[in-house]
């Protein structure tokens, strides 16, 4: 078996290129966590760095609520950044039948 070395230094330069892209389309991503049908809502960007925490003034007075809301929807946040994250490189690295059927 031939292997062209080069060739295959090059494929792994595209790929880097290419990983390296994902990356920063992911950084300028958004996407949003709740909690409490809506009165408390973080946003994070693909990297997984909360950048925004809205929180309902209605929910103030109930510091034990929100506290665990706030918590619930770090937590959403950031699950929906594992998603998007695994969504990138699935399209990236795609592997047969973990497609959606």
């Amino acid at each position: 078996m031939d292997v062209d070395l080069a060739r295959l230094m090059e494929q792994a330069q595209r790929l880097q290129r290419d990983l390296q892209g994902r990356q920063e389309e992911l950084a300028r991503q958004e996407v949003q966590g709740q909690a409490g049908a809506g009165l408390v809502t973080a946003t994070a960007n693909g990297r997984g760095e909360i950048l925004r925490v809205h929180i309902d003034p209605k929910v103030f007075s109930d510091p034990a609520l929100l506290e665990d809301l706030l918590v619930a929807a770090l937590n959403s946040a950031l699950r929906r950044v594992q998603e998007l994250q695994q969504s990138e490189m699935q399209s990236l690295f795609p592997i047969p039948g973990m497609g959606k059927p």
